[in-house]
């Protein structure tokens, strides 16, 4: 029968076996609002009847319902609870719990349910704050499955999920604590928790996690607690705590985490407690905790951590706040001077655990707020260096806290270090190893074979171990040696070398032994490992070809450790002409090197050098600038008279060297006998010109990178109208002659003045004229058939015993003129072959000067060496012939000052005519502006009145001939005879020589 309670809120039917329940037997209890129905045998959610409007906790633990039906529970008006854990339900559908009823709690936790259909809470959505389905077996949470805007805790522990996908608990936009304990969940998709900005905690413990994915927490931004334990986590880097750096507790215990890398935890300055315990830590880099300015409890207890507080320092820096350290349970065996430096306000230290053997002098006097230092260690190496420890402890108050028995010497062995006299406390051994040769520092190459070596000595004989760590890190399975010799009969030394094979990057670090006896661990000094690779290329420049005014494109790229750096050169220079002019630009990030504007000057071989600290390579490429042809020297319009000899230049640059072709008019040009060239025909010479040759010369020029043209407009005019006279003509004559007569006079003076500094210098005479073939110039003459070229030199070294007062006639087309010298020359009659005589006095033979011209000087005769027309001797006259006087008419009469009195003969040059002085110390200026004649010297030279050299002298003066056709250029006088050129001249001919430029 039922038992029924008037005027109760709270009906309990636990533990019976009812299977279900008569609604008349609520009809009298109006003020029910708790019903407990655990532990029956309820296959259904049960209907109390019209109390079930007013019931607001409903619990029906641990019976046998199998589903839930939403029709069963419109009729909870007011129910705000349901219990129906520890039942059959398998699924949950999206009829299970329809709008309605304001439930506000809702367990389903350790059911059956393998089933979250989507939207299955969605009738719950106005009302629901917790939901407990832990326990369940459930392996999948579905994308937003769960839209339940004010639910506030979610438990989900003991399921079977082991991924939880992006966007999975979107719509849970108020929930503050998730539960996701002991399921298998090995992976956090990015955006796990996307959604939950108000979520304070996030228990993933007992998990298989092996690292922190920082991406997945993305939105945590009000995240309080994370608690991570008991999972498989290895390492934690900076960057996964970039999207919770609100955290105030943080929780890693019982993972597989092996090192604390430096900053690893600097973001979160909020932190106040963090659990490292029970982990396999033996590695903590300094600055490991920098940044938890905040961070006041840190365990680290049931690690393995020994060099940390044995060797380094600066471990704990950062942690300024910090309160509570515990250490319990780790492998220290000694503690360094400066083990907790930056711990100065710590409270409570727990070394606990750890079988401690030394303690350097003032290792906690730093921490002025100490109140608790735990220490249990039998194990004390009770010697000198420990002396300090127990009075510092007792006047600190905390022995209490310490238990502490020497372990050695002997006599003092299991006594506590408080009850050690301070006398007793000496050092009569070194038991602990001391190192005595330091592993050094070195740079290898990839691929070497490199060693460390450390020794230690120690005067105890029990069991030593050695081991290198790199960067704080024990290297396992290292090639080591180690060796042993005993010192002094007592003393032990300890050698061990490490070797890497065939070194790469992965080796590069910090190297330091550790040796390890009985009595403690000695650390070395840390010898850095630096691994380098020699650079190659892997963009190498290529040989380019560009145009003037363009830009270059150079290519270099290179490999290598450390980053090589790319430098240039130009022909093994750095200061090329890009360079200076800044028109040079590297591109670092594409590897281009760039030369703008590009100029014939850029042309060469460049080298691109990669270096390094192993080494440099080189690779070369050749710029190759092109240069559009283009003249040199404008080409200029000539006027001349026929008969002359004309020569027309075209100075032509350009990259490959342009090819020149001559054209008359529109047409090539017709070459003839009187045509000569030079090689690479830019001198065009002319000669006999008659009027047929008047016209337009074109001169084209062409290369593969284009064609320029120049023109010259030639004039003939006929010889006639040199020789006529008239006003004009005199006038012509008179303003020639003043120009030559100023000319004169300058040459006087300039003439005194060598002459001088020659006596000064007292050179000697040599009886002999030579040609100077620097100074000669070109000199030109009218004067109709008695007209001959003479070479003017500003060399008075020829002519040492000239007379300075005594100067050869300046005729208006040319004259012989000598710095020192005056020179009469006699011959026969034209064309008669004989000797030749020159006088040395005050008169001189001028072939252009009138019969009533003479010059009074003094006599000396000086024989012309004489030259046949078919062989010219290298040395002396020739024998035979004899000495006659030059006919009156020859005869000049010339002053001091150098001018004539009257001379014959026409004296209108050729408009192209040049007479160019060469003055010693003052080069003349060439046609070409760069200091030399382009295609001087043209010489017209008259053989008749100079004396005769070798015809190797004459070869080396004139260094090229122009020739045509194995011919020398005609005469300027009216014999048409040619003269071939076969190292042979004339012996009396009147011939000019017209010489190619000097290379």
């Amino acid at each position: 029968s039922s038992v029924l309670c008037r005027a109760a809120c709270a009906l309990n039917l636990s533990y019976n076996k009812l299977a279900e329940i008569d609604p008349a037997g609520f009809e009298d209890l109006p003020d029910l609002q708790e019903v407990y129905l655990n532990n029956n045998e309820l296959t259904a959610i049960p209907s109390p009847g019209a109390a079930s409007s007013r019931v607001i906790s409903l619990f029906l633990q641990h019976n046998k319902i199998r589903s839930v039906e939403g029709s069963q529970l419109k009729a909870y008006l007011s129910l705000e609870v349901l219990d129906l854990s520890s039942n059959n339900i398998t699924e949950v559908r999206n009829t299970c719990f329809p709008h309605g009823p304001p439930i506000k709690e809702l367990n389903l936790a350790g059911n059956r349910i393998g089933i979250l259909e989507l939207g299955a809470f969605d009738g719950l959505s106005q009302s629901l704050l917790t939901l407990r389905l832990s326990t369940n077996r459930i392996t999948q949470l579905p994308v937003r499955a769960l839209k339940l805007p004010r639910l506030t805790q979610l438990d989900l522990n003991r399921n079977r999920i082991r991924l939880i996908r992006g966007l999975t608990f979107q719509g849970l936009n108020s929930l503050e604590v998730l539960k996701l304990q002991r399921n298998n969940i090995s992976t956090l998709m990015d955006g796990a928790f996307w959604g939950l900005s108000k979520m304070h905690a996030l228990h993933l413990e007992y998990n298989s996690l092996v690292e922190v994915n920082g991406a997945s927490l993305f939105g945590l931004t009000a995240l309080h607690q994370l608690h991570l334990s008991n999972n498989s986590i290895t390492r934690i880097q900076h960057k996964d705590w970039t999207f919770c750096q609100k955290l105030h507790e943080l929780v890693l215990s019982f993972n597989n985490l092996t090192r604390l890398d430096e900053e690893s935890l600097a973001k979160l300055s909020s932190l106040s407690i963090l659990r490292l315990s029970h982990n396999f830590i033996s590695h903590i880099a300094e600055g490991a905790f920098k940044g938890l300015r905040s961070l006041r409890v840190l365990d680290l207890d049931h690690n393995e951590i020994a060099g940390t507080i044995e060797d380094t320092s600066g471990a704990f820096s950062g942690l300024g706040s910090l309160s509570k350290l515990t250490l319990f349970g780790n492998k220290i065996k000694s503690v360094a001077k400066r083990a907790f430096s930056g711990l100065e306000g710590l409270e409570h230290l727990n070394l606990g655990g750890n079988a401690i053997r030394s303690v350097q002098f003032d290792a906690f006097v730093k921490m002025k707020n100490l109140k608790e230092l735990h220490i249990s260690s039998d194990s004390f190496l009770c010697d000198c260096q420990l002396k300090w420890l127990p009075p510092w402890l007792m006047g600190r108050m905390l022995q209490a806290f310490v238990t502490a028995t020497c372990a050695h010497p002997e006599s003092l062995k299991g006594q506590s270090i408080f009850s050690v006299p301070p006398e007793s406390f000496v050092c009569d051994d070194f038991l602990k190893p001391q190192i005595i040769t330091q592993p050094e520092t070195t740079m290898a190459v990839v691929g070497e074979d490199i060693q460390f070596t450390c020794s230690a000595a120690s005067s105890s004989s029990s069991p030593t171990t050695f081991a290198w760590k790199k960067d704080n890190e024990v290297l396992s399975n290292a090639d080591v040696e180690n060796f042993v010799h005993a010192q002094d009969g007592k003393v032990l030394k300890y050698t061990t070398i490490l070797h890497l094979r065939e070194v790469t990057f992965g080796h590069e670090g910090r190297y330091q032994c550790v040796i390890t006896n009985h009595f403690g661990s000695t650390y070395s000094q840390k010898a850095r490992l630096t691994v380098n690779v020699l650079p190659s290329f892997t963009k190498t420049p290529q040989d380019t070809t560009v145009r003037t005014t363009t830009r270059a494109r150079l290519e270099c790229a290179a490999a290598g450790h450390p980053e090589p750096q790319i430098s240039w050169q130009k022909d093994g220079g750095t200061y090329f002409p890009a360079a200076r002019e800044r028109r040079m630009q590297v591109m670092p990030d594409d590897n281009v090197f760039f030369i703008t504007d590009v100029k014939t000057d850029d042309a060469g071989v460049y080298s691109c050098i990669a270096q390094n600290s192993a080494g440099s390579i080189s690779a070369n490429a050749t710029l190759t600038v092109l240069e559009a042809p283009s003249l040199a020297v404008p080409l200029e319009d000539r006027v001349v008279s026929a008969g002359e000899t004309v020569a027309l230049q075209c100075k032509a640059t350009g990259i490959p060297p342009p090819r020149i072709t001559w054209f008359k008019g529109d047409r090539p040009l017709n070459l003839t006998e009187r045509h000569h060239f030079t090689p690479d025909n830019q001198l065009l010479v002319v000669q006999n010109v008659v009027a047929e040759d008047a016209g337009r010369y074109t001169c084209e020029m062409s290369n593969t990178v284009g064609m320029e043209r120049g023109h010259s407009q030639l004039s003939v005019l006929p010889a006639a109208s040199y020789r006529k006279g008239g006003t004009t003509a005199r006038v012509f004559t008179i303003a020639v002659m003043s120009s030559i007569v100023l000319t004169s006079l300058i040459w006087v003076f300039i003439i005194y003045q060598t002459r001088k500094k020659s006596e000064e210098h007292s050179v000697p005479n040599t009886g002999q004229g030579t040609l100077s073939d620097r100074q000669e110039t070109v000199v030109r003459t009218e004067g109709g058939p008695q007209a001959s070229g003479h070479i003017e030199s500003n060399d008075a070294s020829h002519f040492p015993e000239a007379d300075a007062h005594s100067i050869a006639c300046r005729q208006p087309k040319l004259c012989t003129g000598y710095h020192k010298e005056s020179w009469k020359g006699t011959e026969k009659a034209e064309g008669t072959p004989g000797p030749q005589k020159i006088e040395h006095g005050g008169r001189v033979v001028c072939s252009d000067c009138s019969t009533q011209v003479g010059c009074d000087s003094r006599k000396q005769d000086i024989p012309l060496q004489p030259v046949s027309r078919d062989s010219v001797q290298p040395n002396g006259p020739e024998p035979g012939g004899s000495d006659q006087e030059h006919s009156p008419h020859h005869q000049c009469s010339g002053t001091a000052a150098g001018s004539c009195l009257e001379c014959q003969g026409s004296l209108y040059p050729s408009n192209h005519d040049r007479m160019l002085m060469a003055v010693k110390k003052k080069p003349m200026v060439s046609l070409d502006g760069k200091g030399v004649s382009s295609w001087t010297l043209a010489r017209l030279y008259d053989l008749e009145y100079a004396e005769p050299q070798p015809a190797s002298s004459l070869t080396s003066a004139a260094q090229h001939f122009l020739v045509s056709n194995g011919h020398l250029p005609k005469a300027c006088d009216s014999r048409p005879a040619s003269v071939p050129l076969t190292g042979q001249l004339p012996g009396k001919q009147r011939v000019p020589l017209l010489l190619a430029p000097k290379s």
